[in-house]
This record gives structure tokens, C-alpha cells and sequence, in this order.
């Protein structure tokens, strides 16, 4: 009788402990010990050295790292200042300028317009936004005299060319000189706007210029989620601000990620860093167009591809939530087999130039870089990471075979000293003790 009572408390407590890890990782982020994660204690501070390193040299003025696994916070601190001149301390809940961490949940919200029906990932952008019918290609450029040619393009944009970054659509300034002279030609601003546009007229204009490659024959990186920002308007009714508000936002509970802040939390904005010729650290100033306070003002311009700015916890719940699968705290945004569509490569035998291994071997999804097998072995992220980071110098990733999701805060740009972003991760895969 006794081995039967032991028997039966013994199947009563494993489904107790089933249940309660199956709380956890669909529910709110917690705090661990990192032992209790299979993180080392002790070699988890030397991520604290190297942040302290790179602070007290004035390589940056200030980090935050967040680290958490299966949905418990094994890591978060934050280094340095903010204001260098004030010895201002820099605070874990800073609002970042997210920058093009802001694709992921432009990519996010597409992907739940696309389950409620509402258009096919192969459908052609002009079926839903008819600027971009009959879109050409540019063919010749002449330096000399500013002519080009054009030739028609073999299909339409698909709404996965956009996902892909596959679509031809690059970014002013970055591309080549006869795209970069086009997109000046055609006034079509970069990936954040700090003056009184809205998304819809420059989206429109975009649309009128030529493509820099046939439709999914190269990976190109550039204004193809903002684009899709303009695809989730037109579709669900809403401005971008709106849709994000509502649909992820606030279901999440992320109270600090806006596009404009609220004036209550002006003063919690990070400055924003750059270097001189001598690689020492100044200050940002507003120039050429640039505000750097843009998060600060009262904009009208919702860049889909690089307006937001939040903290690190509340991108970190974002996270947690692709990592689950799509759920969190028991608010299902997405399916699993979404999630996994999104996580999968989606290029074919394209490759990019790998923001995490530095070399072009990585493949993308829809909406992330894609750790693959090559990559794997350049990095200690597993095969099927997948995240991106921010021109300030964030980075983020999401590794759902170790249940790792992690998020650096930087805000500086340019950056002579951004092998700290491979030093993040070599740094957080070498305290894993199982």
C-alpha cells in the first residue's frame, strides 16, 4: 500500500511540475538564479569586466544587457552613463532608439494581418497599395551625366519579397550611386522622417522609383518594412502607431515602446553617441535634417522599419513571445506554425552578409537573420538563432534550441568598437554550463 501511495504522490507532483513549467514559459518574464538556468555565476561577470572595460576606455558611454532563459532573467544590468559630461548613470530601463529592431514587430503585425486572411504572402504589394504596379528596374547608370536606363521588371513585389528584404528596395545613401542618386532624385527620405510627413505620401513615392533588382533575385537591405507598414494601414484601417497599440503593445504589457514618447518619459530617452577622428565620444547634435531627439518630438512619420524606441525588458517580452511560440502570459499573437515560417529560411540559396558571423554564409526569414549551419560554426549561437539589431549599435537574438533570448543596448553610431557585439555573445554562451 505504501509503494502505491508513493507511487500515486510521485505522479500528482511530476504533473505539478509539468504544469508549473508550462506556466513559465507561456507566462510573465521572471527573475533565476543563473545556476537554476545552467548559467555560471562567476563567469557571467566577465560580461561585467568587458562592459566596464569598453566604459572605462570611453570605447561607449553605456550598455544594457538582458539575458533570459526558458522565460527567467539570468542577466540584466546596465553600465556606464548616460551623460558622460554629468557622470549621469545610465539606467537598466532607458528608452533606446530601437531602430531597425522596430522590423521584427512591423513583421510581426503583417503576420497576424496575413492569419486573419487578410492577403497571401505571394500576393503582389500593388494588389493592396497600386503605387507599386508596373514597377521597373533600373538597368544602366552613367556617373558622368546622372542618366540611366530602366527595364521592366519580370514580376510583381510580392509581400514576402518585402518580409525578405528580396525586393530590390534599398536605403538611401547605403546602396549604390545610381540607386543613391535615385532615391535623391525622387526625395525619398531614410528610415526616419523628424519632420511632419506621414508613412502613406513617402510609401507612395517610393513606389514610383525603380527597383535596384529584379524581385527576389538578390537580398538587399532597405525600405521594404516600411513599405509593409504602409501594407498594415491600408489593410487593417489604422495607422501604423494604432495597429501596434493595440495588437501587440499593449497585449504584451510593453507600457514602454512608442514611435513618439509621452512627455512623462522625455527625460528617460538615451543620448545619443557618436565618435570623432580621434574615436573619442561626443554627442549626437542635430544636423543635415537628423534630429536625434526625434522620439522626443511630436511626430507624425511611423517608420515601419526603424521608428520605435523601448527598453530592453520590454523588447525582451517581446521576445519571450516568439520564443513561446507566439504566446505569452496567456495572449496568443501568432500560431506555432507561423512563428516557425517566420524562423525558416525563406531566401533560398541567397545568403547575407551575417550581422552575427561578420560574413556572408546566413540565410533569412520573415523578418530575421537566420543562423545556419555554416554560421553556426562561425558563432556559438545554434543553428536557427534568429533576431537583428539597430544602427545605434543594439543587438538582439532569439535561440530556440538553448531557450536563450538576449538583448545589448547601445547608442552610438558610428562605432569603431563594435566587436563588443561578438564579445556579447561569445561572453553569454560561455557561462552556459548545460
Amino acid at each position: 500500500m505504501k509503494k502505491i501511495i508513493f507511487f500515486l504522490l510521485s505522479l500528482l507532483l511530476l504533473a505539478a511540475e509539468i504544469e508549473a513549467q508550462k506556466k513559465s514559459v507561456g507566462g510573465l518574464l521572471q527573475f533565476s538564479s543563473p545556476g537554476a538556468q545552467g548559467f555560471s555565476s562567476e563567469r557571467l561577470t566577465r560580461l561585467d569586466n568587458v562592459f566596464k572595460e569598453y566604459v572605462d576606455n570611453q570605447w561607449c558611454n553605456g550598455a544594457v544587457s538582458l539575458v533570459a532563459r526558458n522565460g527567467k532573467i539570468v542577466y540584466y544590468k546596465a553600465f556606464g552613463y548616460n551623460d558622460i559630461e554629468l557622470k549621469t548613470p545610465l539606467e537598466k530601463n532607458v528608452i533606446f532608439r530601437i531602430a531597425s529592431q522596430t522590423k521584427a514587430i512591423t513583421s510581426v503585425a503583417v503576420m497576424m494581418l496575413y492569419e486573419q486572411g487578410k492577403f497571401l504572402l505571394d500576393d503582389p504589394v500593388s494588389k493592396y497599395l497600386p503605387e507599386y504596379k508596373n514597377q521597373k528596374v533600373l538597368d544602366k547608370f552613367n556617373e558622368e551625366d546622372s542618366t540611366y536606363t530602366t527595364i521592366d521588371a519580370k514580376r510583381p513585389v510580392t509581400i514576402r519579397d518585402l518580409l525578405t528584404h528580396t525586393s530590390g528596395i534599398g536605403y538611401p545613401m547605403i546602396g549604390s550611386k545610381g540607386m543613391n542618386y535615385l532615391y535623391n532624385k525622387f526625395n525619398v527620405v531614410g528610415a526616419i522622417s523628424t519632420d511632419k510627413t506621414v508613412l502613406k505620401d513617402q510609401m507612395k513615392i517610393l513606389g514610383s522609383v525603380p527597383l535596384g533588382h529584379q524581385p527576389g533575385e538578390n537580398w538587399t537591405y532597405g525600405l521594404s518594412v516600411d513599405v509593409l507598414g504602409y501594407l498594415v494601414e491600408v489593410v487593417s484601417g489604422m495607422n501604423l502607431d494604432q495597429f501596434l497599440r493595440k495588437n501587440i503593445f499593449d497585449p504584451l504589457g510593453m507600457s514602454d515602446t512608442y514611435f513618439y514618447l509621452p512627455k512623462e518619459k522625455y527625460k528617460r530617452l538615451a543620448i545619443l553617441y557618436s565618435e570623432d577622428q580621434q574615436k573619442h565620444l561626443v554627442k549626437i547634435k542635430k544636423s543635415d535634417g537628423f534630429n536625434p531627439d526625434y522620439p522626443v518630438s511630436d511626430g507624425t512619420y511611423f517608420a515601419g522599419g526603424g521608428g520605435l524606441a523601448s527598453t530592453a525588458y520590454d523588447y525582451a517580452v517581446f521576445m519571450q513571445m516568439l520564443l513561446n511560440e507566439g504566446e505569452y502570459n496567456g495572449k496568443r499573437l501568432l500560431a506555432k506554425s507561423t512563428v516557425r515560417l517566420m524562423r525558416t529560411n525563406q531566401i533560398g540559396d541567397l545568403t547575407i552578409p551575417g550581422l552575427y558571423t561578420a560574413d556572408v554564409c546566413d540565410k533569412f526569414g520573415l523578418g530575421f537573420e537566420i543562423i545556419s549551419s555554416i554560421g553556426s560554426t562561425i558563432v556559438p549561437l545554434s543553428e536557427g538563432s534568429y533576431g537583428w539589431g539597430g544602427t545605434f549599435g543594439s543587438l538582439y537574438w532569439i535561440d530556440p534550441k538553448e531557450k536563450i533570448i538576449a538583448q545589448l543596448v547601445l547608442q552610438k553610431a558610428p562605432n569603431s568598437f563594435e566587436d563588443l557585439r561578438g564579445k556579447f555573445i561569445s561572453l553569454i554562451y560561455q557561462a552556459k554550463t548545460k
